[in-house]
């Protein structure tokens, strides 16, 4: 039971946190250009990135296929890592947000086989 609510708090939680992160790429574009030049990451990234983040929800979400899962999972997850090693690495104390991402990224994937088998 507790493993089930794992999942339906973290899953819920991660695709709140990334519908946000879409809704400013599309939205606030010259504020998230401003990020990403910050970085040093070419901005032509930021609408396809968006669009992955769309597709990794709706695969996790509709659960079409186990191959497809994993590979939003490990998008997710890389996309956390990367953004906590950008925020960490300019140091504009932003870092923590990737970190609860990350947090919530493992914690669904590894409670979700308690769900949907």
């Amino acid at each position: 039971m507790l493993q089930k609510v794992l999942f339906w708090a973290s899953t819920g939680l991660l695709s709140i946190l990334m519908l946000f992160s879409v809704y400013n790429y599309f939205f606030n574009y010259e504020m998230i250009k401003g990020f990403f030049e910050g970085f040093g990451y070419p901005t032509y990234l930021i609408y396809p990135l968006a669009i992955a983040k769309i597709l990794g929800l709706v695969a996790i979400w509709g659960n079409f296929s186990k191959w497809l899962k994993e590979w939003a999972y490990a998008g997710f997850f890389f996309d956390t890592v990367l953004a906590f090693f950008a925020h960490y690495m300019i140091s504009d104390g932003q870092h923590m947000g990737a970190v609860i991402a990350f947090v919530l990224v493992l914690v669904s994937y590894f409670t979700a086989k308690t769900v949907r088998p």
